[in-house]
Parts: structure tokens; sequence; C-alpha cells
């Protein structure tokens, strides 16, 4: 089994930064594959970026390509996603996610482990 909770998510005007992190614990000894995915208001869940166990293999969703970033601290089971240029259309619950294995996918059903969720609202 493995926990994960998120945390950083807030208010922000446009244009303006926040800091995500997403703490696992439990069975964390395997360096699972994890995702940062979202879910605007009455609209699907997405994918927005996702790392491999490694931290070698990176994904991001052409919408946040040169804004997020994904990264990784294995030694502290912690994998963050910072948002820069933060946009009113990136409004959205976001989830962390884990997925038993080393690599990821672009599936949400693929991900066994979710936290509960954190919100971010960007004002216009």
């Amino acid at each position: 089994q493995v926990q994960l909770v998120e945390s950083g998510g807030g208010l922000v005007q446009a244009g303006g930064s926040l800091r995500l992190s997403c703490t696992a614990s439990g069975s964390t000894s395997i360096r699972y594959a994890m995702g940062w995915f979202r879910q605007p208001p009455g609209k699907e869940r997405e994918i927005v970026a996702a790392i491999s166990g490694s931290g070698g293999r990176i994904y991001y969703v052409d919408s946040v390509k040169g804004r997020f970033t994904i990264s990784r601290d294995n030694a502290k089971n912690m994998v963050y996603l910072q948002m820069n240029k933060l946009k009113p259309e990136d409004t959205a619950v976001y989830y962390c996610a884990a997925r038993q294995a080393t690599f990821w996918t672009l599936e949400h059903a693929s991900y066994k482990y979710w936290g509960q969720g954190s919100q971010v609202t960007v004002s216009s």
C-alpha cells in the first residue's frame, strides 16, 4: 500500500507560480512511476506530467510544456510539480498518482494510488 498526500495548492493571479508537493508513505521502497493529473470544473481528469521511477523519463502535456516542471526526490519520497506562468485555464483540482511500475503511462486507470487532490485556482 502507498499513501499519497498533496500540498501546495491555492489561489494565485495569472502569471504567478505555485509548487505542488506529493508526499508518499507506505510501501515506498519500490520506485514507482508518478504522475500529476488535474480535473478542471465540469471536465474529465487529464494527465499533466509524469516521471519514471528513476526520474530519467519525463512527460508533459503540450499545454504546460515550458511552464511546469515535474521532479522527484526518492530519498525523501517526494514528488513535485513546479508551476510557473499560470493561466486561468490551469484552474483545477490537481492529483498526485503512483503506478506500480517504473515507467509511466498516460492513462489514469493504470495508476493504482491517488492522493486526495489539491485545489489550484488561477484568477485573471
